[in-house]
């Protein structure tokens, strides 16, 4: 045998091999088999090169190497070492998906072809780019709502972060605040005095804390971080949080609420979380509109029609006699230019 029918025979077996027939394949095994077909199609190039020439296909060389791919999948599953080898399965298989393709595209030589004029042509060849190459159908799929999806699941996802590193601070902060608590506890005077004769060698953060303490304060970190992402974030109800954490509803609600509150401020003092405090932040409250100024009972004096008008206020007790006399007289003086000038109107109409 020759160096490509060995190396041939070596693919197959690997694809045989981790190709099982009653067991879902794994990862591995597909990367392996994938590796192993890409080896077999590269082997055995120059033989699907001859092929496509003698068939004459040369004009449809791409449809005529999806078809030696299909021939050489069709080869593997079909192949027996017991009756021949893999070149001989190969090539019979090669030779009839040719045949089937030449088959398909000599149609159009009929004379019944001939009459509506009917051409077959490769799928590739439908379009062309601005450099005259072919474009696959693929590349000619648009989907309008692909920029819009993709924008949305990368805003889930930094939303997501942002979330989870939000809690994370939150819960940095209760560790510290409840280990700084755990260390202000009295201890037993032995205890203490075997800490002294430790020395500074052995000062840590958690010096002289008992470890069973600081297990049972990272098992109520983890139910509080819990507690916080599904209620404050996932809006998850007490009645749900309740039962699945064994925590009481008032409790939940007792620690969402500072929470929410310690949560504010740790958005509001980071630079990181600067936008998430910006949008949470409540609008301005508007200032009442001024109200409108009442109307004046006395003309305006800027007016052209008034500016030669004068308006003075006067008491009621100081109008004398005699004012009222001269107002009388006015009156009955334009009483009687009125009854003048209704009697010339009516003159006039007569």
């Amino acid at each position: 045998m020759s160096k490509t029918t060995i190396a041939l025979e070596a693919a197959v077996a690997v694809v045989l091999e981790n190709t099982p027939k009653d067991a879902p394949r794994t990862n591995r095994q597909r990367v392996t088999v994938d590796r192993a077909f890409a080896q077999i199609l590269k082997l055995i190039a120059p033989r699907i090169r001859h092929f496509v020439r003698q068939y004459g296909l040369v004009a449809h060389f791409d449809d005529a190497e999806q078809c030696c791919a299909i021939a050489v999948h069709r080869a593997i599953e079909a192949y027996d070492p017991a009756k021949a080898q893999f070149t001989t399965f190969v090539n019979w298989q090669i030779r009839g998906e040719l045949q089937s393709l030449r088959f398909r595209l000599m149609t159009d030589q009929r004379p019944s072809a001939k009459k509506v004029e009917a051409t077959t042509v490769s799928l590739s060849a439908l379009a062309t780019g601005p450099d005259g190459e072919e474009i696959s159908p693929e590349a000619m799929l648009v989907d309008e709502d692909a920029l819009e999806r993709t924008e949305a699941a990368a805003s889930d996802y930094l939303a997501d972060g942002a979330i989870s590193s939000l809690i994370d601070a939150y819960v940095d902060h209760l560790r510290k605040v409840g280990i700084e608590a755990l260390a202000r506890r009295p201890r037993p005077k032995r205890q203490e005095a075997a800490l002294r004769r430790e020395g500074p060698r052995l000062k840590t953060a958690t010096h002289g804390i008992d470890p069973a303490e600081l297990d049972k304060l990272e098992a109520k970190l983890e139910r509080d971080r819990e507690i916080v992402a599904r209620r404050v974030f996932q809006a998850s109800t007490l009645d749900d949080l309740s039962l699945e954490t064994g925590v009481t509803k008032e409790r939940v609600r007792q620690i969402t609420k500072r929470a929410a509150k310690t949560i504010a401020e740790i958005a509001a003092a980071d630079p990181r979380f600067a936008v998430m405090a910006e949008s949470d932040r409540p609008a301005a409250k508007r200032r009442p509109a001024a109200a409108a100024p009442t109307a004046s009972l006395l003309p305006d004096a800027g007016l052209p029609h008034n500016r030669l008008a004068s308006v003075s206020a006067v008491e009621a007790l100081e109008i004398s006699a005699s004012t009222i006399a001269a107002v009388t007289d006015t009156t009955d003086t334009m009483e009687s230019v009125l009854g003048a000038g209704t009697i010339l109107c009516k003159t006039a109409l007569h």
